[in-house]
């Protein structure tokens, strides 16, 4: 991957984030009842970052929520706007979860899979070309 700096932003612009895009793990969609119901759509779009490797400004609030396995999930908004804009599991802090949307340019992102094809709506049907996961992929 490019060694590009990537930025985005909230929809109010109050939370700002940048990363290096040669550093971002992977993008994935999640079909999950916790990511529609947070996103206010069939799925969530993330991109995997090592927490080190983002720089945030701004003071997001943040809801936590059990997600359907049990992992504490942590989800990060803007306090103004209501933009979903970050989360990550209470057991794996280091990472974050950067919601694909909130990046000024998404061009760049290629989706390596689905997570919780089991609760998929046909009205946001799963990509059928990448790898699916009937719920969350073991990551160790």
């Amino acid at each position: 991957m490019p060694d590009i700096n990537q930025t985005g932003s909230c929809l109010c612009g109050n939370i700002q984030y940048n990363f290096n895009q040669s550093k971002a793990l992977s993008a994935h969609h999640c079909h999950c009842i916790d990511c529609q119901k947070s996103t206010g759509s069939g799925k969530a779009t993330i991109v995997i970052i090592p927490e080190d490797e983002l720089s945030i400004t701004g003071n997001l609030k943040f809801y936590s929520v059990t997600g359907s396995q049990g992992s504490q999930i942590n989800r990060g908004f803007c306090q103004n706007c209501g933009s979903p804009v970050i989360s990550f599991m209470k057991e794996n802090p280091g990472m974050k979860f950067i919601k694909a949307g909130t990046l000024n340019d998404s061009s760049w992102l290629t989706i390596a899979s689905n997570f919780w094809s089991s609760t998929a709506n046909n009205w946001s049907p799963i990509q059928d070309e990448v790898e699916t996961f009937t719920h969350n992929p073991d990551l160790g």
